[in-house]
């Protein structure tokens, strides 16, 4: 078992005021809650796992190994010995994430695959933030402009990751630094690192907030839209009729296909269709194509005025 460093920070005595402070941000179930949390042992796990024990929650601790660092195997066993000194629940997941395009996609399906449904994670507002970004350059809908906004497995969402870092810093235990969260070959990491850094400066101030509220307002005009759309909801893609589906306006029948067409879940979440499939899609309800191919292998045809998904 890794020996745990601890220390005994100048900023000891404002911790409380520090933990109370943040603890109003947070949004944590009911103390005495079981539930699970993803540790990695960096400064953004490592204070939801300390917030948590705070907010009296009971705590099994997950840490997944990725396996992509040679000293990855360490920083399980220096989790664990946290959690033992804290006296929480620790359980190791090994995953296996071959090195290549897209692993950031494919790391995080990974991990979601190997832990239980609802594990708390350790975004904060600023994840939340560089989520907004990058899903504006792959071309999201509202979805995507408003991750995070009322999630429950994101109980720090509303905290700025530079109180959570000085929190930690603050306690006894040291943070772990994974080189990986500096390397420009992945987009968050330059989302984080460079873009952030320029739009506060194009804006002149700390846009962080800004794009939290924006993606705040979006869910917002989200959650109208689905009960404006709640009675589409019963309408079942085998069952509609494309003379029907016709008459409706283009951005209703865009929703309903976006929520009818949504890729089966691969551990990564299900995904909605791409803007350019939605269109296409729609070519084939009103009857400019006879079927379109869709990601994952499936295709979308029409037959006599009904659809069909193989």
């Amino acid at each position: 078992m890794a020996e745990v460093p601890t220390r005994r920070s100048q900023y000891l005595p404002n911790l409380l005021k520090m933990t109370m402070g943040l603890l109003a941000q947070c949004h944590f179930a009911d103390a005495g809650t079981p539930v699970d949390v993803a540790v990695s042992g960096g400064p953004d796990s490592l204070g939801l796992l300390l917030l948590g024990l705070e907010a009296g929650l009971v705590i099994t601790v997950h840490h997944v190994d990725h396996h992509a660092r040679a000293t990855s195997g360490e920083d399980g066993d220096y989790v664990e010995g946290v959690c033992q000194q804290l006296n929480v629940g620790f359980a190791r997941h090994d995953v296996v994430v071959e090195p290549g395009g897209n692993f950031e996609a494919r790391a995080r399906a990974a991990r979601r695959g190997a832990m239980p449904s609802g594990v708390l994670t350790g975004h904060t507002m600023d994840d939340l933030a560089e989520t907004v970004l990058l899903n504006m350059l792959r071309g999201a809908g509202l979805d995507g402009l408003s991750p995070m906004v009322n999630d429950p497995t994101k109980p720090l969402r509303d905290v700025r990751r530079v109180a959570l870092h000085e929190f930690v810093d603050a306690s006894p235990y040291v943070a772990l630094h994974d080189e990986t969260n500096e390397s420009p070959a992945f987009q968050r990491n330059r989302v984080r690192h460079e873009l952030m850094a320029l739009l506060d400066d194009v804006a002149g101030r700390d846009v962080v907030p800004i794009l939290a509220r924006q993606a705040a307002l979006v869910f917002d005009e989200r959650t109208w839209l689905d009960e404006l759309a709640r009675d589409d909801e019963a309408v079942t893609l085998e069952d509609a009729d494309c003379r029907v589906l016709r008459a409706w306006p283009r951005a209703r029948l865009r929703r309903w296909l976006r929520a009818r067409l949504r890729a089966p879940d691969l551990g990564d979440g299900s995904h909605p269709p791409s803007a350019d499939e939605v269109e296409r899609a729609i070519d084939v309800v009103v009857g400019d194509v006879v079927a379109m191919e869709l990601s994952g292998g499936r295709r979308l045809s029409r037959r006599d005025q009904h659809l069909s998904l193989q």
